[in-house]
């Protein structure tokens, strides 16, 4: 296998790339320069996110070999109709891992619509539970599918006990992140009001998502989060002219949404740092 083109390193900033596939096998080759160049890059913390129980478990095998990357786990709706009978049990297993930050990615797709809605519903519930047993924040997959999101989000948040007293949320849901945020305003509002934050990739960079970047840039500050989604949303400069995307990019999208916002790249970068730690334990988390 030939090995991708070097990346070329963005000014450092101290920065948390909050989703990554790095277990995908584009990175098998390469991984720990990959590591490296975030890190040359200010990108010193990294987050592994499955997608099915073996790249749920590649997460965190990965997270035990590297002090810099954490892992996420859950079945993304894209996959929940090819699971095994004990898939639950072994995503149950893994969330209980010290190196696990995370339940996730979980949600709705109506995009690509490979599993039926009823059955990611089901599924979408289930990691919401799963994030309310573990005391873990959830990540949420959502495309094209807004309106239901938002709507099985409200109806968990209303079960009774469904969260621990005193936990952040809305009402009874678990806190939470909608990863690589790509709806409107109006979505953006009735998620935050659910007390979700919003982590944006590097869609925003693209010319033709002005507005999403405009969501962005009103995003209250204390509920950003910025992403690669590594290996895929390579972002504005680097689109085009690399074959992959990975953590050290995430600069160019931190220093899009500052610019957006009338704000140093620095301190917008410290911001969504505290968040990310915040949000997903870091402080209390163990190193390997």
């Amino acid at each position: 296998m030939s090995r991708p083109n070097p990346a070329p390193v963005p000014p450092p900033l101290p920065l948390i790339d909050t989703h990554t596939h790095l277990q995908e096998d584009g990175y098998v080759g390469d991984l720990a320069e990959t590591i490296a160049r975030a890190a040359d890059a200010g990108v010193g913390t990294l987050f592994v996110v499955g997608i099915d129980r073996a790249t749920s478990e590649a997460a965190v095998s990965l997270a035990e070999q590297h002090d810099a990357l954490f892992a996420v786990v859950g079945v993304q709706p894209n996959y929940v109709h090819q699971t095994a009978p004990d898939d639950r049990d072994r995503i149950t297993e893994l969330a209980a891992h010290p190196r696990v930050v995370a339940v996730g990615e979980t949600g709705l797709d109506h995009y690509w619509d490979y599993a039926p809605h009823d059955l990611q519903e089901e599924w979408f519930r289930w990691h919401l539970g799963l994030s309310v047993a573990y005391g873990k924040p959830f990540v949420v997959h959502c495309r094209e599918a807004e309106a239901d999101t938002v709507r099985v989000m409200r109806e968990f948040a209303e079960l009774p006990g469904s969260r621990d007293e005193g936990a952040a949320g809305a009402e009874g849901l678990p806190p939470g992140v909608m990863h690589s945020f790509a709806g409107d305003a109006e979505t953006a509002r009735r998620c935050l009001d659910l007390g979700l934050h919003l982590s944006f990739s590097g869609m925003v960079t693209y010319k033709k998502n002005k507005a999403l970047l405009a969501v962005a840039a009103d995003c209250p500050a204390d509920r950003l989060l910025v992403e690669t989604d590594c290996p895929y949303l390579v972002p504005t400069p680097r689109r085009g002219k690399v074959k992959r995307n990975e953590p050290a990019y995430v600069a160019y999208t931190l220093s899009a949404i500052a610019e957006a916002r009338g704000l140093p790249a620095a301190e917008l970068a410290e911001t969504t740092t505290a968040n990310a730690r915040r949000l997903f334990g870091l402080d209390d988390a163990p190193s390997r």
